[in-house]
């Protein structure tokens, strides 16, 4: 059985898809599913290349008990969209950025590029950046990525 793949994007890679990676990969660890997927995240933007986390992202992750989360800011590559099942944008401006960029990528593509909110049970389709607010931005970007990836997790297991 071949792996499925996920890749989570947002404008730095800094904020909304590292905690979409660990909340998803949290997700598969519980269910038993790590072996059955492949899980990354990017940038639509180079500003934060080779860096991790915003600090305010990993505390958030912290407080829910996600302490292993380890991850390096990279931005999208034309090989993302033949290599991902799926490419989940935040927002409206990441969608258009991943449409835009997968127009001009060389190679096959497979990837479905979707917003991440479409699969909220609280209908919240776009997932606001925190950057410019405080720990309780971040706390609601958690519990939406929480929502979204548990609702797109029991979609893709049916």
């Amino acid at each position: 059985m071949s792996k499925k793949s996920v890749l989570f994007i947002c404008l730095g890679n800094i904020c909304r898809s590292p905690i979409a990676e660990a909340v998803f990969i949290d997700l598969l660890k519980q269910r038993g599913l790590t072996d059955q997927w492949i899980v990354d995240s990017a940038a639509t933007a180079g500003y934060h290349v080779g860096k991790g986390p915003d600090k305010r992202a990993m505390a958030t992750l912290n407080n829910h008990g996600n302490n292993n989360y380890v991850h390096r800011v990279r931005q999208i590559t034309d090989e993302d969209f033949s290599k991902f099942d799926y490419i989940f944008g935040m927002d409206d401006m990441n969608i258009s950025d991943l449409n835009r960029v997968a127009r001009q990528a060389k190679g096959s593509k497979k990837a479905k590029i979707e917003l991440l909110g479409k699969y909220d049970p609280e209908g919240l389709i776009e997932i606001p950046d925190p950057y410019y607010d405080g720990t309780a931005m971040f706390e609601q970007v958690y519990q939406q990525c929480l929502r979204s990836c548990t609702g797109f997790l029991d979609s893709s297991s049916n």
